[in-house]
């Protein structure tokens, strides 16, 4: 029995090693919080025990399993959101004080950190609501966070890249004025585009077209003006669309 259990313990062991988690965010502060709320609710409906494995989150779902790293020393805990906060801007993440034990920030109350989403919880109602109500008392936007998926089997190393991908596209600095075309897919059969189209059509989306160009169809979101593109994006990337190609418009 006692070999059994070993074996079944390296095999967890193994498949929690070969497991990438998904950057989420570096360079965030994180403190803690403990006595004062230790036996009292959290926003989800627990019982805060301030030695359990959680933490508080302003707008992540309920149930996400983060890894934490503290940048000063490379300890990391895992910890799953049951509740809000911090409500402060610049902090990002609030630990249980038995979470924060484990990567030796007690003394100095606060740690730059690192924050790898292992799994992303449910956005039930309560969730979305107690996160929402979380930003608004901290001043800052609620924004629903997604793991885009890339295919059927993809790993959540390749969702993270999609996640950078992503980011990386909304940070672009757009002249005031300026239209853009988003791609969102591209295909060397015209059926396939076609059909393609439709499917964004039916999805919501305007002023769907087709460019071809040397060896493929593009299929885009035609004159999206500067100031609308981070919204375009976040609206596809929530409808599943996440591969794509922003380009300035040629012929406004």
């Amino acid at each position: 029995m006692k070999k059994f259990f070993l074996v079944l313990t390296c095999i967890a062991v193994l498949m929690t090693s070969a497991f990438c988690n998904a950057l989420y965010k570096t360079g965030v502060v994180a403190s803690y919080y403990a006595e004062d709320f230790h036996g009292k609710k959290t926003s989800n409906g627990e019982v805060f025990n301030m030695w359990g494995m959680t933490c508080a989150h302003k707008m992540l779902p309920f149930n996400t399993m983060l890894k934490v790293t503290n940048l000063s020393n490379g300890k990391s805990v895992v910890v799953r959101v049951n509740d809000r906060g911090p409500f402060v801007a610049n902090r990002e993440i609030d630990l249980s004080k038995g979470a924060a034990s484990k990567i030796s920030m007690i003394g100095s109350g606060t740690a730059k950190v690192k924050l790898e989403i292992i799994s992303l919880g449910v956005y039930t109602k309560a969730s979305v609501v107690t996160a929402k109500k979380a930003c608004l008392r901290a001043g800052i936007k609620y924004v629903q966070i997604k793991i885009p998926k890339t295919g059927k089997d993809a790993t959540v190393a390749e969702n993270s890249k999609a996640i950078e991908k992503i980011e990386s596209i909304k940070k672009i600095e757009r002249a005031e004025g300026a239209l853009w075309d988003i791609q969102v897919g591209a295909f060397s059969k015209r059926e396939n585009a076609l059909n393609f189209a439709r499917k964004l059509k039916s999805t919501g989306f305007e002023n769907v077209i087709l460019q071809k160009n040397e060896t493929v169809l593009r299929v885009s979101l035609k004159a999206v003006p500067s100031e609308e593109v981070n919204a375009v994006v976040d609206k596809l990337v929530e409808k599943g669309y996440n591969d794509l190609v922003v380009r300035l418009r040629k012929n406004n």
